[in-house]
């Protein structure tokens, strides 16, 4: 016998009602109130698991594959996740730097520090600079600094300590010919006393020399000795 012959007979509702309502009303009827309670329990129920899965957030650390990043069967890509999300943030670092201690001819001597890739120009200029009498001509300004060195920045006349640790003597400074006495004159190659006084009775009768070459008016100062006192001398 089937299901149909089983149910007991349902009572039509009044006629009196909306055909809406009246047929509603046969449905419950027929359908039954505890199947209707079970389905009415089991769709809210559906609908509370659903927006518990919606508003739960994800677990702390874990990451979120961004969306166009699966192959043809549906998976995850693992290559298009980004690199940061699997090894995290690179750490910050800060960039080291060198400490030198700068003494000699300097306005401010002592420990200077200074970014990495500096040279010796650099940490003059950190010591406040090159006092009056310094002989920034013995030192390779472009060289580079070391963390630790010790740089010293010679007078006038004053031996000079190169990198490797002995003392050499700084090469002395050109000769002013307008300004230089006899003694001093004497100090070139080939130039006696003789020629000394006479570039000095020259420089006081035709005023300054005005470049090296016009020392040739000088007598018994020639072109050979003139190319041999060039690089000793100024005006």
């Amino acid at each position: 016998m089937s299901e149909h012959h089983l149910r007991p007979p349902v009572a039509p509702a009044r006629p009196d009602l909306h055909p809406l309502r009246r047929r509603t009303l046969d449905w419950i009827r027929w359908f039954g109130p505890a199947r209707l309670a079970v389905a009415t329990l089991s769709a809210v129920a559906v609908l509370a698991g659903g927006y518990w899965i919606v508003q739960t957030p994800p677990p702390s650390g874990a990451s979120v594959s961004p969306a166009g990043t699966t192959d043809h069967l549906g998976r995850s890509d693992p290559a298009a996740v980004p690199l940061v999300s699997l090894v995290g943030a690179p750490p910050t670092s800060v960039p080291p730097t060198v400490v030198v201690h700068v003494a000699g001819a300097v306005v401010d001597p002592g420990l200077h520090e200074l970014p990495p890739g500096s040279r010796v120009a650099d940490a003059v200029v950190a010591a406040g600079g090159p006092s009056s009498d310094a002989n920034l001509d013995a030192l390779n300004l472009a060289a580079p600094l070391a963390d630790g060195q010790r740089l010293h920045v010679p007078r006038d006349g004053e031996p000079v300590e190169s990198i490797d640790g002995p003392m050499v003597t700084a090469p002395p400074p050109p000769v002013d010919l307008n300004r230089a006495t006899t003694v001093e004159l004497e100090t070139l190659p080939g130039v006696g006393p003789t020629i000394a006084t006479a570039i000095v009775d020259d420089r006081t009768r035709h005023g300054a020399f005005a470049s090296v070459d016009e020392l040739v008016r000088v007598r018994g100062i020639g072109p050979a000795k003139l190319e041999a006192i060039r690089p000793l001398v100024t005006v």
